[in-house]
């Protein structure tokens, strides 16, 4: 499952740096429907990023970097904390 959420930020934030309305909008209803439907097997600090929408801190949180190499802003690390399983 993560797997295809990190493939679908990927593809939305994408979008979002080519200003491209359509795939915005197709790849936010995959992603609502990807965390609609694995909501209980997802880690929270994942499903919270998810749900308010702040796809640079999820995506950063699976592995992914922003542009150039960084981590989005907002306090977040950009990975998964030590000693959680995910």
């Amino acid at each position: 499952m993560e797997t295809q959420i990190k493939a679908t930020l990927t593809a939305l934030l994408a979008g979002i740096q080519t200003a491209d309305g359509p795939a915005i909008t197709a790849e936010m209803e995959k992603l609502d429907g990807l965390l609609e439907r694995g909501r209980g097997a997802l880690h929270p600090q994942l499903a919270h990023f998810l749900e308010r929408r702040s796809y640079a801190k999820a995506h950063a949180w699976l592995g992914g970097t922003g542009p150039g190499g960084q981590n989005p802003p907002g306090g977040c690390s950009g990975g998964k904390a030590e000693g959680l399983k995910s």
